[in-house]
Protein backbone atom coordinates (compact mmCIF):
# COMPACT_ATOMS: atom_id res chain seq x y z
CA UNK A 1 0.00 0.00 0.00
CA UNK A 2 0.96 3.80 -0.53
CA UNK A 3 1.42 6.43 1.55
CA UNK A 4 0.85 9.83 0.74
CA UNK A 5 1.92 11.73 3.62
CA UNK A 6 4.59 13.39 1.61
CA UNK A 7 1.93 15.64 -0.40
CA UNK A 8 0.15 16.12 2.61
CA UNK A 9 2.65 17.20 4.98
CA UNK A 10 4.19 19.95 2.31
CA UNK A 11 4.07 23.62 3.37
CA UNK A 12 2.66 26.20 0.98
CA UNK A 13 4.32 29.40 0.46
CA UNK A 14 3.04 32.76 0.11
CA UNK A 15 3.91 34.12 -2.90
CA UNK A 16 5.98 37.18 -3.57
CA UNK A 17 4.98 40.42 -4.72
CA UNK A 18 7.42 42.11 -7.26
CA UNK A 19 8.25 45.00 -5.88
CA UNK A 20 10.79 46.51 -8.54
CA UNK A 21 11.61 45.32 -11.85
CA UNK A 22 15.27 43.70 -12.19
CA UNK A 23 17.62 45.78 -14.04
CA UNK A 24 18.56 43.72 -16.60
CA UNK A 25 14.53 43.70 -17.71
CA UNK A 26 14.08 46.70 -18.11
CA UNK A 27 15.56 48.87 -20.90
CA UNK A 28 17.10 52.28 -19.02
CA UNK A 29 18.47 54.83 -21.47
CA UNK A 30 21.78 55.63 -20.53
CA UNK A 31 21.11 59.72 -21.47
CA UNK A 32 17.62 61.24 -20.33
CA UNK A 33 15.87 62.76 -22.39
CA UNK A 34 16.47 66.35 -24.16
CA UNK A 35 14.64 69.38 -22.72
CA UNK A 36 12.89 69.60 -25.99
CA UNK A 37 12.47 67.51 -28.72
CA UNK A 38 11.02 67.16 -32.35
CA UNK A 39 7.61 65.27 -32.28
CA UNK A 40 4.64 64.91 -34.93
CA UNK A 41 0.87 65.36 -33.45
CA UNK A 42 -0.68 63.05 -34.17
CA UNK A 43 -4.31 63.76 -32.21
CA UNK A 44 -6.12 62.81 -29.40
CA UNK A 45 -6.27 66.45 -27.49
CA UNK A 46 -9.58 67.92 -27.28
CA UNK A 47 -10.19 70.46 -29.62
CA UNK A 48 -7.19 69.85 -31.62
CA UNK A 49 -7.92 67.56 -34.59
CA UNK A 50 -5.25 68.42 -37.09
CA UNK A 51 -1.58 66.82 -36.90
CA UNK A 52 0.85 68.81 -36.95
CA UNK A 53 4.91 68.89 -36.45
CA UNK A 54 6.41 70.51 -33.87
CA UNK A 55 7.98 70.29 -30.47
CA UNK A 56 7.82 68.91 -26.84
CA UNK A 57 9.21 70.45 -23.80
CA UNK A 58 9.32 69.63 -20.68
CA UNK A 59 8.31 72.41 -18.32
CA UNK A 60 9.51 71.32 -14.58
CA UNK A 61 8.64 74.96 -13.32
CA UNK A 62 4.64 74.29 -13.93
CA UNK A 63 4.90 70.69 -13.79
CA UNK A 64 3.72 69.64 -17.11
CA UNK A 65 4.37 68.33 -20.73
CA UNK A 66 3.35 71.18 -23.57
CA UNK A 67 3.53 71.19 -27.72
CA UNK A 68 4.70 73.91 -29.59
CA UNK A 69 3.27 73.80 -32.56
CA UNK A 70 5.20 74.99 -36.13
CA UNK A 71 5.29 78.47 -35.04
CA UNK A 72 6.94 77.81 -31.96
CA UNK A 73 3.38 79.27 -30.30
CA UNK A 74 1.91 77.18 -27.12
CA UNK A 75 -0.87 74.83 -28.76
CA UNK A 76 -1.68 72.69 -25.30
CA UNK A 77 -0.18 70.71 -22.32
CA UNK A 78 -0.44 68.08 -20.03
CA UNK A 79 0.12 68.44 -16.56
CA UNK A 80 2.16 65.58 -14.49
CA UNK A 81 -0.47 65.17 -12.27
CA UNK A 82 -3.04 64.26 -15.31
CA UNK A 83 -1.11 61.62 -16.70
CA UNK A 84 -2.86 58.21 -15.89
CA UNK A 85 -0.35 55.88 -18.28
CA UNK A 86 2.22 56.54 -20.63
CA UNK A 87 3.92 54.08 -22.77
CA UNK A 88 5.49 53.61 -26.46
CA UNK A 89 4.13 51.88 -29.18
CA UNK A 90 5.56 50.96 -32.70
CA UNK A 91 3.33 49.85 -35.96
CA UNK A 92 5.60 48.43 -38.94
CA UNK A 93 3.89 50.38 -42.04
CA UNK A 94 5.25 50.01 -45.87
CA UNK A 95 6.99 53.28 -46.44
CA UNK A 96 6.42 55.14 -49.36
CA UNK A 97 9.28 53.94 -51.19
CA UNK A 98 7.35 50.29 -50.98
CA UNK A 99 4.55 51.52 -52.13
CA UNK A 100 6.31 53.09 -55.30
CA UNK A 101 8.44 50.31 -55.68
CA UNK A 102 4.57 47.53 -55.67
CA UNK A 103 3.68 49.48 -58.72
CA UNK A 104 6.26 48.41 -60.35
CA UNK A 105 4.99 45.05 -62.08
CA UNK A 106 5.77 41.20 -60.38
CA UNK A 107 8.94 41.96 -59.53
CA UNK A 108 8.21 45.48 -57.39
CA UNK A 109 4.81 43.87 -55.90
CA UNK A 110 7.08 41.24 -54.30
CA UNK A 111 9.47 43.38 -53.52
CA UNK A 112 7.05 46.70 -52.43
CA UNK A 113 5.32 44.16 -49.65
CA UNK A 114 8.74 44.04 -47.97
CA UNK A 115 10.15 47.63 -47.78
CA UNK A 116 8.91 48.43 -44.16
CA UNK A 117 9.55 50.78 -41.71
CA UNK A 118 8.69 51.37 -37.86
CA UNK A 119 7.06 54.32 -36.84
CA UNK A 120 7.30 54.69 -32.83
CA UNK A 121 4.94 56.44 -30.80
CA UNK A 122 4.48 58.08 -27.48
CA UNK A 123 1.29 57.42 -25.91
CA UNK A 124 -0.32 59.35 -23.19
CA UNK A 125 -3.41 58.50 -21.81
CA UNK A 126 -4.80 61.67 -19.95
CA UNK A 127 -7.46 62.91 -17.28
CA UNK A 128 -8.38 66.48 -18.62
CA UNK A 129 -9.39 68.55 -15.74
CA UNK A 130 -10.68 71.04 -17.74
CA UNK A 131 -13.32 69.10 -19.26
CA UNK A 132 -13.78 66.15 -16.71
CA UNK A 133 -12.89 63.52 -19.79
CA UNK A 134 -10.18 61.02 -20.33
CA UNK A 135 -8.15 60.99 -23.61
CA UNK A 136 -5.29 59.68 -25.33
CA UNK A 137 -2.78 61.91 -27.29
CA UNK A 138 -0.09 60.42 -29.43
CA UNK A 139 3.18 61.68 -30.67
CA UNK A 140 5.10 60.04 -33.22
CA UNK A 141 9.23 60.44 -32.06
CA UNK A 142 12.03 59.99 -34.73
CA UNK A 143 13.80 57.05 -33.18
CA UNK A 144 13.00 53.85 -30.44
CA UNK A 145 16.73 55.52 -27.79
CA UNK A 146 14.46 59.26 -27.99
CA UNK A 147 11.27 57.15 -26.99
CA UNK A 148 12.87 55.29 -24.18
CA UNK A 149 14.61 58.09 -22.24
CA UNK A 150 11.26 60.22 -22.68
CA UNK A 151 8.95 57.64 -20.90
CA UNK A 152 11.35 56.95 -18.68
CA UNK A 153 12.11 60.59 -17.88
CA UNK A 154 8.24 61.56 -18.11
CA UNK A 155 7.45 58.22 -16.30
CA UNK A 156 9.62 60.05 -13.36
CA UNK A 157 8.82 63.28 -13.39
CA UNK A 158 4.83 62.35 -13.31
CA UNK A 159 5.41 60.31 -10.08
CA UNK A 160 3.95 57.41 -12.06
CA UNK A 161 4.73 53.57 -11.56
CA UNK A 162 6.93 51.32 -13.69
CA UNK A 163 5.32 48.01 -15.40
CA UNK A 164 7.67 47.08 -17.94
CA UNK A 165 8.53 49.65 -20.96
CA UNK A 166 5.46 51.86 -19.41
CA UNK A 167 4.48 53.43 -16.50
CA UNK A 168 0.88 53.97 -14.62
CA UNK A 169 -0.95 56.18 -11.89
CA UNK A 170 -1.96 53.18 -9.86
CA UNK A 171 -5.33 53.89 -8.52
CA UNK A 172 -6.17 55.49 -5.43
CA UNK A 173 -7.41 52.75 -2.46
CA UNK A 174 -10.46 54.26 -0.47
Amino acid sequence: MLSFSVLTDAQLRPTEKKTEPKPEQTSMPKTPAPASFQAKYEGGMFGFDKRETGTLKFDDINERLVFFGKSQKEMFSIPYKSMLVVYPQSRSVRSTTGTVVSAIPLPGAILGGLIREKRRYLVINYDDPDVNAKGVVNFKLSNKELLSAVIDTLGKKAELTQRGSAYYRPKEKS
